[in-house]
């Protein structure tokens, strides 16, 4: 039968799997402590939901859907987990910034002189930007990767350009 014959409720559609936070083509997964222990609740979370999903037998295409999307998901997810590469911020060196450090800048010149930004540089999938964590692949981390307290940076924001200083390092 001709494809022009047919219902389009009657094509199975592949369900959209949500993509993860995208890591660049060659780029480690770095990740903290915490954003290992997170990706791993992520992952029991997942799992634990598509038991629910296996047991639900009122609605078998919904079922086989929502089956592919969490098997999607939990393959995506065990793949960022087999690739994380751990560093513990307690083992970076003190005054510089480094992956996972907290660092405070204050605005020189550009944008509003005197405003406070405080931060903290973890991998992909624990950032947050309302958290106040952002990726280290982020270009705001990757600027003041390196710096050291006193350093004054120089900023892309967007068209504007801010002079900042690092005000503060700290590793939790």
């Amino acid at each position: 039968m001709s494809r022009a014959f047919t219902k389009e409720e009657d094509a199975q559609e592949q369900p959209i799997i949500p993509p993860r936070a995208a890591l660049p083509a060659g780029v480690p997964n770095y990740v903290t402590p915490r954003g290992l222990e997170l990706l791993r609740e992520e992952l029991i979370t997942l799992e634990t939901e598509r038991a629910k999903a296996e047991a639900n037998r009122e609605n078998e295409t919904d079922r086989t859907r929502q089956l592919s999307i969490f098997n999607g998901q939990i393959s995506a997810l065990t793949s960022r987990i087999a690739s994380a590469k751990v560093v513990d911020p307690k083992n970076q060196p003190a005054d510089e910034v480094r992956f996972g450090a907290t660092v405070t800048l204050k605005t020189k010149s550009g944008g509003k002189p005197g405003t406070i930004r405080k931060f903290s540089i973890v991998g992909v999938d624990e950032a947050s930007v309302p958290e106040g964590k952002i990726a280290f692949n982020a270009p705001i981390a990757r600027a003041v990767q390196g710096a050291k307290k006193g350093d004054q940076i120089t900023l892309q924001l967007g068209r504007n350009t801010e002079t900042v200083e690092i005000t503060e390092i700290a590793y939790n």
